[in-house]
């Protein structure tokens, strides 16, 4: 068996019906990691004592870390703070992984190692059931920002990636209860290709209500708006890319806004409609100093340019 320089990341909160499967998943890979560290944040469940028993079983070094329940991203967060390898890789203790995921994913990183970052394929399963993916949830190779800003593209379990790429980028937002990967993803794709190996080397299971999607559904599209926000106001997105961002932007809020007005919520609703505004109207026609151009969108209000670094 080849060992590699790889953290695996596990967090969890009342999974003891999962998590043993996840952890197990990991121990049989046909490619080892170096180590698993499960971030337990706060489980009230079985979860302690199952995890004593796995760490002392377990022929990988085990490294279980306790939290008080902060959420999944400081949980990973807390899982990348303390991992000592290069190469990170990421599962939620619900889902699990194919035999081979380790050594087919590692082998194409180390071959096309212009990529900073890896995922993969997914199966996807609910109550059992094996689920076929629409179209726009299947995966992309490349360049997937626009994939990332329309919805979450880059799931969290199939995902590897260098260490210092989060040096880079920044880690999970701690402040989102839900929708930090999509943060991240979104973050990550504005200035760096993703690799896809065109496998379903993950397996994830979907469709119970203890599951974040399900907790936080009300919530997700104004988390989204919020990424998306941050990424506006970070000044260093293209000229191209800030249009696109933009512009799915102003379709979350309409969407988000008309939804409020819809359920009695009008004050939240305007209060999204009237941030649309400020944005489109801020700088109208700039010019950036590094850009010979400007862009305007459908009303003619002048959107600023952020520092380019690419064309796209």
């Amino acid at each position: 068996m080849v060992d590699c320089p790889i953290s695996v990341i596990i967090p969890t909160y009342n999974r003891d019906k999962f998590l043993k499967r996840a952890i197990d998943s990991v121990c049989r890979q046909t490619w080892s990691c170096s180590e698993i560290i499960v971030v337990d944040d706060g489980s009230t469940d079985n979860t302690e004592k199952l995890l004593f028993h796995l760490a002392q079983e377990s022929k990988i070094p085990l490294v279980v870390i306790r939290s008080k329940n902060q959420g999944v991203a400081a949980a990973r967060n807390l899982g990348i703070k303390k991992a000592k390898y290069d190469y990170l890789a990421f599962l939620d203790s619900d889902d699990h992984w194919g035999r081979k995921k380790i050594e087919i994913q590692f082998q194409k990183f180390k071959e096309q190692n212009k990529f900073q970052i890896s995922h993969t394929k997914e199966r996807w399963f609910r109550r059992g059931v094996h689920l076929n993916q629409k179209r726009k949830h299947i995966p992309r190779h490349g360049d997937i920002f626009c994939h990332c800003l329309e919805l979450c593209a880059v799931g969290a379990s199939t995902v590897m990636l260098r260490k210092e790429l989060l040096e880079q980028v920044g880690v999970f937002d701690e402040k989102m209860n839900c929708c930090e990967d999509y943060d991240l993803w979104l973050r990550v794709s504005a200035s760096h290709e993703f690799l896809l190996i065109d496998a379903p080397l993950t397996i994830k299971e979907g469709g119970r209500k203890d599951q974040l999607s399900h907790i936080h559904r009300i919530g997700m599209d104004e988390r989204r708006i919020y990424s998306i926000k941050k990424l506006l106001d970070t000044g260093e997105l293209s000229p191209g890319r800030y249009k696109k961002a933009m512009a799915e932007f102003e379709r979350k809020i309409n969407v988000f806004a008309k939804g409020c007005l819809k359920h009695n919520r009008q004050e939240l609703g305007y209060k999204y409609l009237k941030l649309l505004q400020e944005y489109k109207q801020q700088s109208c026609n700039f010019r950036d100093e590094k850009s010979p151009f400007t862009i305007k969108n459908d009303t003619n209000d002048c959107i600023k340019l952020a520092r380019p670094f690419d064309s796209h």
